[in-house]
Formats: structure tokens, C-alpha cells, sequence
């Protein structure tokens, strides 16, 4: 497994970063503890969970199961409530009593919300850092312009600055190719996504025209239908291209996103550890330049707009700075 730079810091994670939301939700304690031995011992440093998943369970296995190998592990939790001191203050207190643990790397803002001070969070989020809560600081779900204006308070103030921007991007859901990947780039902030296989319609699971599987989200939850009838076409492009390079539909997923200019690490979130086993070899697979661009041509989601002149090309520019 690669180990990359990580942002701003001088901290080597890997490249791969284990979700763990389904512990304790569709995987029970013994499996969560073989998916995580086993990513460990592939070279998976790097463990992302949050205190709203299971509303602290899986906090709770993951300080069980990793108790013995806190050291291995560069671990990132979030802020749960909301964005106040209080709650930044406590959520960090609770978390680390679940995780068994006296210290976490990452400390995220789990979303913003309206009415938000930026200024007193950030100040918030440097005393956790004084007291030695966290080594570094980040945020999750962030519009770019929030990360610049939260950061640029935070120089000014010299206290510590985000490091780490967490977003959702795939194939389907690319939203942050505009500002957000181009000021990530050019501020050095690292950025980790999450549902790389969009919410499972790039596993294979769901075929178009085909019925949703009974025991399935994709009965729950309207995405599935919907996308799978606007980007039929795409999908069958995409599982055809899989099959050609012996690959699964969810590792040309996976591949297509680290291969993204300014994704650092994609989060692979798994239920049992043959997801797992199958997930990480797409570690072992680079997509050439032109096939990245044939798979990203397979799908008409990039985010449209009407502008003069360049305007929406330069909002997706990662190349205007040196």
C-alpha cells in the first residue's frame, strides 16, 4: 500500500483510508475486528469514523478492537451535536472515551451549520489541539470558500489551520471539481472522499432495467431508481470497461477516483472483509491518462453552468497556480 503526503503536514498515511461506518451497523464486532487486522496488515494506516455512526457504536467496537494498536493507526473522528464550543469541547471528550484512547490525529467538523461562527470554532478547534486532544484539525463538507475564510481567521489569529477537507465524490456526484478540488490544490489541503461507489450503483449490485435487489437500500432510497435510469447508458459503458480489464465495477470506482488530481485518499467504507479483500486491489490498478478520460466521458455529470468567456473552466482550473 502507498503511503502519501499528507496536506500540510509532514505525516505519511496511506493511501487508502478504512471506513468503519457499518461497524456495529451490517457488520458485528468479530468481523469489524477482521477487517481491520487485515487492513492493517496490508499497509492501511489510516482509520476514518465519526460519533453520530450508530450514535457512538462504532466508536465504541473500533476502541475495543484496535485497543492493542492505537500506535498503527492515524486515526480521524468528527465533531457530533453541533458546531458550538460546548459541543466541540464534549463530542472530543466522549469520542475519546469510546475509542479508549487519549489523543485522536484528525478532529473534523462533521458539517457546517447555519448561524455558524467561524471565528470561535477555529479558536475551539486550536485549544483541543493545546490540550492534546488532537494532533491535527480539518472539516467535512465544506464549501471552499468556507475552508479559505476559516483558515485565513486562523493564520491571522496564529492558531492551527484545516489540513483536511473530507467530501463525497465518484462518478456520478462531482459537485467539487468546481472550487473545491482547485483551492485544496493550490492551499495544500488534503482531501479525503467518501462514497467512491456512489452509494453502491457502482458495485455491479444494481442493473438497469433490472429489478432492485429485495434485501437492498435501493428500495429506500430514491438515488438508486433514479440514477440508474438517467445514467443507464453510462453504467453499462462502465461495467463493460471493468470486465475488459478484469477488474470489478467497484474497483474501476475506486481506481477512477484515487486517480483524481487532488483527491489524496478515497474512503473505503466495508461490511465484511471479502468487500474489503476485493476493495484494496484496486490500489494495484492505474487507470493511463486516456482511459481515466474515457471512463469520465461515460457519464454527462459534471456541473453544469452557463458563464462568459472561460469563467467555468478557470472555477475548475487546478493548474493556475505554480
Amino acid at each position: 500500500m502507498k503511503l502519501v503526503k499528507f496536506g500540510s503536514s509532514e505525516e505519511q498515511v496511506s493511501e487508502m483510508c478504512l471506513g468503519t461506518m457499518m461497524f456495529g451497523r451490517r457488520c458485528d464486532e468479530k468481523e469489524s475486528d477482521r477487517i481491520l487486522s487485515f487492513a492493517l496488515d496490508n499497509g492501511v494506516n489510516f482509520v476514518d469514523t465519526a460519533a453520530m455512526y450508530g450514535e457512538g457504536k462504532t466508536e465504541k467496537i473500533l476502541g475495543r478492537i484496535m485497543k492493542n494498536r492505537r500506535k498503527e493507526i492515524f486515526l480521524t473522528t468528527k465533531v457530533h451535536k453541533g458546531v458550538d464550543s460546548k459541543s466541540i469541547l464534549t463530542s472530543i471528550d466522549e469520542s475519546l472515551k469510546r475509542l479508549q484512547t487519549d489523543y485522536v490525529d484528525m478532529y473534523l467538523i462533521h458539517w457546517p451549520r447555519e448561524g455558524m461562527n467561524p471565528e470561535k470554532i477555529m479558536e475551539t478547534l486550536n485549544n483541543v489541539i493545546e490540550s492534546g486532544k488532537t494532533r491535527f484539525i480539518g472539516c467535512s463538507n465544506y464549501p471552499a470558500w468556507l475552508v479559505a475564510h476559516s483558515n485565513c481567521i486562523a493564520k491571522l489569529r496564529g492558531w492551527k489551520t484545516f489540513i483536511n477537507h473530507q467530501v463525497c465524490y465518484n462518478l456520478i456526484e462531482r459537485g467539487i471539481e468546481v472550487e473545491v478540488l482547485p483551492q485544496a490544490v493550490a492551499e495544500n489541503v488534503a482531501i479525503t472522499t467518501y462514497r467512491p461507489m456512489a452509494i453502491g450503483l457502482l458495485t455491479g449490485k444494481y442493473k438497469p432495467e433490472q429489478p432492485i435487489p429485495d434485501d437492498s437500500r435501493g428500495h429506500s432510497d430514491w438515488r438508486i431508481s433514479t440514477w440508474l435510469e438517467r445514467y443507464k447508458v453510462g453504467i453499462l459503458q462502465f461495467f463493460q470497461f471493468a470486465k475488459d480489464r478484469d477488474l470489478t465495477p467497484a474497483q474501476l470506482a475506486i481506481s477512477w477516483v484515487r486517480e483524481s488530481r487532488g483527491v489524496t485518499c478515497p474512503i473505503i467504507g466495508v461490511s465484511s472483509l471479502n468487500q474489503l479483500k476485493e476493495g484494496i486491489k484496486a490500489f494495484d490498478f492505474n487507470l493511463s491518462d486516456q482511459e481515466y478520460k474515457e471512463v469520465t466521458d461515460m457519464f454527462d455529470t459534471g456541473v453544469k453552468e452557463e458563464s462568459g468567456g472561460d469563467y467555468k473552466n478557470l472555477r475548475r482550473n487546478l493548474s493556475l497556480l505554480k
